[in-house]
């Protein structure tokens, strides 16, 4: 069994996890000293998912996914939600990559927290939520997780 199965990710889950935050050290660089690019695709992603579950229901998406995150990655343990849903301590996780983890904490976590939307809403709107908040991303949601074609296109 290869490892994204062993955590519960799918590979497209962490490659899309993966590009989301490629795409915000990319507009990092363009906008100066900032969060790092985890804690910027959370929020990019908080603002429209507490719109349509509410703060709580964010909160109980969020606090599931941290909780599932930190299983394979010890280092965010640091990390908690706030009772409005933002994020506490996730700047203070240090990448970690080694044979073992899927990459560092950020994705994730992030990678997590797409793998319950795909869970609760599916893939598509999952996916058209993240094409509004990053238009600039090539989606290709025609395969249905078996041609994962994620690429930012900056």
């Amino acid at each position: 069994m290869d490892r994204e199965a062993s955590i519960g990710m799918s590979s497209a889950t962490l490659a899309l996890a993966r590009l989301l935050l490629a795409c915000e050290v990319i507009a990092g660089k363009t906008s100066g000293p900032a969060e790092p690019a985890a804690f910027r695709v959370y929020e990019k992603l908080r603002r429209p998912l507490c719109a349509l579950a509410g703060v709580a229901g964010f909160r109980s998406l969020v606090s599931r996914a941290l909780t599932m995150a930190k299983a394979e990655a010890p280092s965010l343990s640091v990390v908690q939600v706030t009772p409005d849903g933002y994020l506490q301590g996730l700047g203070e996780v240090e990448p970690q990559v080694d044979e073992h983890q899927a990459s560092d904490g950020g994705v994730v976590l992030i990678a997590q927290l797409l793998g319950l939307l795909h869970t609760f809403i599916g893939e598509a709107l999952t996916l058209r939520l993240v094409q509004e908040v990053w238009p600039d991303a090539a989606l290709d949601d025609g395969n249905s997780g078996t041609g994962e074609k994620y690429e930012h296109t900056r």
